[in-house]
């Protein structure tokens, strides 16, 4: 047996260059601690309009103004503290440094909770009389109408304020989540075709082996990876079912039927609109995605699809690696469609470090991409050389040009789209480097793109839509008492799989052992808005290769939209109807075109 290293580097022997700059947020860790330190004081600045908030119209417009400052001034000293984290969260001064950040945030809440409250004792007629008074009010016209909407479900100052002190223990569970999985978590190394022996992480497994044609390797890090998952799966079953309680009892508290609606609220969208994203997909989807796992076992020669093997490429012989120099400029490439303006904004992405992409002990898995309002965006990816990570690049690139746009055309309070939305702009973007790559006469290479493209259908249609079904019988046992043990979780779960792929995959039971995977369940309903964003994205997407630069146009109208509009009525710009459950079944039936003209070119 060859032995190869299998130590990961620690993040001081990166090179800078595989690394994200933060001098954009603060010049030094210095000036960060000073900024921190200052924020905490200055909340006075703020609690000096506490009971006289909304006492008149100039009043209200120096407070809220001077409130969306101070926000931003706090959104740039967590963000430091949690990318920090996010790159090394095995690091000791990290830590700590994220522990202060919550312990903060927690006080400045509570003493800003008054804000919101007061805001309360305002009725709408009052809200317009002010807004024509003080016309500078209708930079906060959604902030108000927001909280008009929040007013039903409001509890009493006192409660709300202490609440918000606890805000630290309340999101304790999430924090927990991450910590331990950065840090605590360990696999065995594993053993390749070759007989190499190699390095095993959570983060290794999902960006790398998941998606190997080495059958040996690729099933070698699950059964490491169920492993681990199995030895914490009572202590994260428990963190779980803590917070999908708290989730439960606040819905009860603040008078909300369920705590779906609950935490669709926010989001702005019907509970029809939620359930048609899970049930549509889930059942007219099944069949195709069965055909295309069929198919992947007949051309790899497997005598059995097991649940593991279904991120394999479909033609091993033909999965080009890609240094990240050479994703970053198909990525630029595929983009110019976009325009000038767009195009700019992911090349200072690419070529001025606001992405990470190293592999080091304590990085956090997966990735995603954080948009600081006054900053530009970061990235963070775990770079690998393939092709599926240009794909996973241009969807957190997608995200950076939205919040990028979205920044510089509303103000802080008006940059957030709901979240049913958010994934929308990211899967956009990887459905355009599809487009691009199809553009090729070698049969093979189109088979190959067409592959990754139902890569990114898996991922946000199978994926986190099962995460989404998943965590829909949760809550319905969390309010019917059931108590979420692991058993319980592990076998929701594995029902939701076998239900989904039939007879199609073998799901074995370390399967049931993947809701520990993801951080989403700690974020509200958020799993179930990866199906909504990309039926969002497939249809326009259409749009702009039949329609061109009109489609175009109004695509970069929805993205510097922000947050300004609730998400049918941003969506109908685009010019999509998502409260009409067909534009769903359009979206499915594409996948299902996918597979056909992937079947047919083996004939």
């Amino acid at each position: 047996m060859k032995c190869m290293s299998t130590t990961r580097p620690k993040r001081s022997e990166i090179p800078k260059e595989q690394t994200w700059d933060l001098s954009a947020l603060f010049s030094s860790h210095d000036e960060w601690e000073k900024e921190l330190s200052a924020v905490t004081t200055d909340v006075d600045q703020i609690t000096s309009f506490k009971g006289k908030l909304t006492k008149n119209a100039k009043t209200l417009k120096e407070g809220l103004t001077a409130l969306e400052t101070y926000q931003n001034r706090l959104i740039l000293v967590a963000t430091y503290a949690n990318l920090r984290s996010s790159a090394d969260g095995s690091d000791a001064a990290n830590q700590r440094d994220s522990a202060r950040v919550a312990s903060a945030m927690a006080t400045i809440g509570a003493k800003l909770s008054f804000v919101k409250n007061e805001l309360l004792t305002l009725n709408s007629e009052q809200i317009d009389a002010y807004q024509k008074e003080e016309p500078a009010l209708m930079a906060f016209d959604k902030m108000l109408s927001d909280t008009m909407e929040d007013k039903p479900y409001t509890l009493s100052p006192e409660l709300e304020e202490a609440f918000a002190a606890l805000s630290e223990v309340l999101d304790a569970p999430y924090m927990i989540y991450e910590r331990s999985k950065s840090s605590d978590m360990q696999f065995a190394d594993i053993v390749d075709e070759a007989g190499n022996t190699q390095p095993m992480s959570a983060a290794l497994y999902e960006d790398r082996y998941e998606f190997t044609a080495d059958t040996v390797a690729r099933r070698a890090a699950y059964d490491s990876f169920v492993r681990t998952l199995e030895q914490y799966k009572n202590t994260y079953a428990a963190n779980y079912a803590t917070e999908v309680n708290k989730q439960v009892t606040m819905s009860k508290l603040r008078g909300y039927d369920s705590v779906t609606d609950m935490l669709l609220h926010p989001q702005q969208v019907t509970k029809d609109m939620y359930h048609n994203q899970l049930d549509i997909i889930q059942k007219e989807l099944a069949e195709h995605m069965r055909r295309f796992s069929k198919l992947k076992k007949e051309k790899l020669g497997l005598s059995e699809m097991r649940y593991c093997d279904l991120k394999a490429p479909l033609d091993p012989e033909y999965n080009p690696k890609t240094t990240f120099e050479d994703a970053k400029e198909i990525i630029q490439d595929a983009l110019r469609v976009m325009g000038d303006e767009y195009s700019d904004i992911i090349h200072k992405g690419l070529s001025e470090r606001w992405v990470d992409r190293a592999d080091n002990i304590g990085k956090a898995t997966g990735a995603f991409c954080s948009s600081p309002y006054g900053a530009h965006p970061y990235v963070l990816i775990t770079w690998t050389d393939t092709m599926r990570g240009a794909f996973v690049l241009a969807h957190e690139l997608g995200h950076a040009g939205h919040f990028y746009l979205a920044g510089k055309n509303q103000n802080l309070m008006n940059t957030r789209a709901s979240t049913y939305f958010i994934e929308a702009p990211s899967t956009m973007n990887e459905l355009l480097l599809a487009n691009h790559m199809m553009k090729t006469d070698d049969k093979q290479k189109k088979r190959w793109v067409i592959s990754q493209l139902l890569g990114t259908y898996y991922h946000n249609f199978v994926t986190h839509l099962l995460e989404g079904a998943f965590q829909r019988r949760v809550y319905d046992l969390a309010e019917n008492g059931t108590p979420l043990t692991s058993d319980v979780l592990c076998s929701e779960k594995l029902a939701v799989l076998k239900s989904f792929w039939g007879d199609a995959v073998e799901v074995d039971e370390g399967a049931g052992l993947t809701w520990m995977r993801q951080p989403h369940y700690y974020m509200g309903l958020y799993p179930y808005t990866y199906s909504a964003g990309l039926t969002v994205s497939t249809l326009v997407s259409q749009m702009i290769q039949e329609e061109g630069q009109p489609a175009v146009d109004r695509w970069l109208e929805v993205l510097k939209a922000g947050g300004t509009l609730k998400p049918l009525d941003l969506i109908k710009k685009a010019g999509i109807d998502m409260s009409d459950p067909e534009n769903i079944r359009k979206a499915v039936a594409f996948v299902g075109s996918l597979v056909d003209e992937l079947e047919a070119s083996y004939d």
